[in-house]
């Protein structure tokens, strides 16, 4: 027994000497997980490399605006480490100019794409990426899922000026793409979502033309902030039956706030299938928030100081299905016209809602299931219609 024990001790030093992890230390790896490995090579790369095993580079890399990538990595489990350098397109722009082409599950990290008419592209040969610490500016679009299903994470990230931010090849890629920690400043649109889930945490988007067009899939912010863009989103139903719908829209924890408008002037109602917004702050933008579904879950907000209310509706299909769902706990202030409409047959049960000071209806809805406990005092045109309102 003794000896035993001088063996586990005596392997346990060789480990540490060598720099050997042990199993445990290693942990689980939960399967098709991408696995980091540590850059083994500093490598001053030319145009065109194809990366086969983790590398840091040691210079900028200037690349001709060709089809041909600046970067291709096709290594599983490669970390691409640009040490700080910028990788950018040279000579004039091109319509097919590519920056870092991904073919493995892999990581890239601490550096700058810039130029390029896709800057970081995903192939189909890759389920898993990782992109850290990266700056994606000038590009044409930055992250681009071109094949395939694959599962995106982008942290501490940082991208601006780009005329698309994320998108996809339409009908050919699938997947989830995840933010946390990251900044969107001054791109155009910044994400297209097409049969992608979203989910972004702890971000800021600020001074884009648009923050998200959902075309088909599911978009959820948590702890954001989306202020001075010229529209929040723009996320059109099509009643002919098609794909151009949202499934979900969510938003929890966020504040949306000066913004030239929450939806553009063409599509100025979001129509997700299912809207939700919990604990948000929506103050001083120029509309209001208009948003059609089939379930609604609008709970703990602030609306405030708004050039508009809340306005909820049926989405419109061929056979409209009325809108349900909770809105509740809500602060209605402030806001030019209605505090909250809810137009016909829509029914969601409005519940413990305070409507101060707006300058139509307090609250208006007709249809709506009454669940009580709603104040209405200092509005323009009245306290509520539909339900019962208390002045305290």
């Amino acid at each position: 027994m003794q000896r035993t024990a001088g063996r586990v001790v005596t392997l346990a030093l060789a480990a540490l000497l060598t720099g050997m992890p042990s199993a445990q230390a290693r942990g689980a790896v939960e399967p098709g997980a991408t696995v980091e490995r540590e850059p083994s090579v500093s490598l001053a790369l030319p145009c065109g490399a194809v990366i086969t095993r983790s590398t840091m580079l040691t210079r900028d890399l200037a690349c001709p605006g060709t089809a041909a990538p600046a970067l291709r990595i096709v290594g599983a489990g490669v970390v691409l480490d640009l040490g700080g350098h910028t990788v950018r397109r040279t000579g004039p722009a091109t319509e097919d100019s590519q920056g870092i082409v991904v073919e493995a599950n892999s990581t890239v990290r601490n550096g700058t794409v810039r130029g390029f008419r896709w800057g970081y592209v995903v192939d189909s040969g890759a389920d898993r990426v990782r992109l850290h610490r990266l700056a994606l500016v000038d590009n044409q679009t930055a992250i681009y899922h071109r094949g395939g299903f694959a599962r995106f994470l982008l942290t501490d990230s940082r991208l601006s000026g780009n005329s698309t931010g994320f998108s996809s090849e339409f009908d050919a890629a699938t997947g989830e793409f995840t933010v946390h920690s990251s900044q969107f400043t001054g791109n155009g649109l910044v994400m297209f979502v097409d049969a992608h889930g979203v989910d972004v945490v702890n971000s800021t988007f600020t001074s884009n033309t648009n923050v998200v067009y959902c075309f088909n899939g599911q978009v959820h912010f948590r702890s954001s902030t989306l202020t001075r863009n010229t529209s929040v989103g723009a996320l059109p139903f099509d009643p002919g039956g098609g794909f151009d719908f949202c499934a979900e829209l969510a938003f929890e924890n966020s504040v949306l706030t000066n913004n030239t408008s929450l939806a553009p002037p063409d599509a100025p109602a979001w129509e997700p299938f299912h809207f939700v917004m919990r604990d948000s702050w929506v103050y001083n933008n120029g509309s209001g928030l208009r948003a059609g579904g089939r379930t609604v879950d609008l709970q703990g907000n602030t609306f405030w100081n708004n050039a508009g209310g809340v306005t909820l509706a049926d989405l419109p299909e061929f056979e409209p299905v009325a809108l349900t769902g909770p809105v509740r706990d809500n602060r209605f202030l402030r806001s030019t016209g209605d505090g909250l409409r809810v137009l016909p047959p829509s029914q969601p049960t409005v519940s413990d809602n305070l409507a101060l000071d707006n300058t139509g209806w307090g609250i208006h809805a007709p249809a709506a299931i009454d669940g009580g406990g709603n104040v209405a005092r200092g509005n323009g045109a009245g306290g509520c219609e539909g339900v019962v309102c208390t002045p305290f």
